[in-house]
C-alpha cells in the first residue's frame, strides 16, 4: 500500500518539531506529506498569538515542500470527526500528533481522545510524539505564555508596546523571559509572507533588527 502521512498541530512551539518529524519520515518512505490544524474559531477571531503560529507553519510547510496546509477553522464537529475526513480524502495511512497538546485543544488534553482516534482511524498507523509544553530558546531560556503585542518606531530601532498607536510598525507575539522583573524576551512576527523573531531588552528592540523590505512602510495589517 501506498503511504501517505497527516501531521495535525494545533497551538505552540511543538507544532515545527511535528512538522519536522511528519517530514523525516515522509523522505524515508518517500511519500506524500499533509499538515493540518483544527480550529473551532473562524479564522478572523484567532489571536495574534495563533495568527503567528500558523504563518511559521505555512512557511515551514513551504521550505518543506509539504503537499498541502491544510487549515480547518470555525470547525463545529470534534477534532477527530475533522481528522478522520480529512485522513479519508488524502487516503492517509499514518497520523502523527503531540503527545502532550496546549491545553486549548480540548478535546486532545482528555485522557480518551488517542482511545477514540483509534477507534475512528480504522487501518492508519499513529504515531504519538513527546512534546515539550514551554517554549525554549537559543540558551535554553524558559518565556512565559506570549502576549500580543506592538513595535513602535523609535529614533534608535524599535519600542514594545501593548497597545496600538500612530507609529506602530509591526504587531506580534511577546514572550517574556521567565524570572526577569523587565519585558526581556522576544518578539515574534509576521510580514510580507515571512515570520521574523528579534531579541527584546528593558522594552526596546536594538538596531540589528533584520528588517523586511520596504521597511519605511508601516505594516499596513494594523488597521
Amino acid at each position: 500500500m501506498d503511504e501517505s502521512i497527516l501531521v495535525c498541530v494545533y497551538y505552540g512551539p511543538n507544532g515545527e518539531r511535528l512538522i519536522r518529524r511528519g517530514h523525516k519520515l515522509a523522505e524515508m518512505l518517500d511519500c506524500p506529506l499533509y499538515v493540518l490544524t483544527v480550529d473551532k474559531r473562524p479564522y478572523d477571531e484567532f489571536d495574534a498569538e495563533k495568527l503567528t503560529y500558523i504563518e511559521q507553519w505555512k512557511d515551514l510547510s513551504k521550505e518543506l515542500e509539504v503537499d498541502k496546509f491544510i487549515l480547518k477553522d470555525n470547525e463545529t464537529r470534534s477534532s477527530v470527526k475533522t481528522i478522520k475526513e480529512v485522513a479519508h480524502k488524502y487516503n492517509i495511512t499514518q497520523v502523527i500528533i503531540g503527545e502532550a497538546p496546549q491545553n486549548r485543544w480540548e478535546e486532545i488534553t482528555k485522557g480518551s481522545f488517542v482511545n477514540v482516534l483509534l477507534r475512528e482511524l480504522l487501518f492508519i498507523d499513529i504515531h504519538i510524539v513527546a512534546v515539550d509544553r514551554t517554549l525554549k530558546g537559543e540558551s535554553d531560556t524558559t518565556y512565559e505564555k506570549g502576549v500580543r503585542g506592538f513595535l513602535e518606531k523609535a529614533e534608535q530601532g524599535y519600542v514594545l508596546r501593548f497597545t496600538k498607536s500612530k507609529d506602530i510598525y509591526y504587531e506580534g507575539v511577546f514572550y517574556k523571559e521567565i524570572g526577569t522583573d523587565f519585558n526581556n524576551g522576544i518578539f515574534k512576527f509576521a510580514y510580507g509572507g515571512k515570520t521574523y523573531e528579534v531579541n527584546v531588552v528593558e522594552n526596546h528592540v536594538n538596531k540589528q533588527i533584520k528588517e523586511p523590505p520596504n521597511c519605511n512602510e508601516k505594516n499596513t495589517n494594523n488597521n
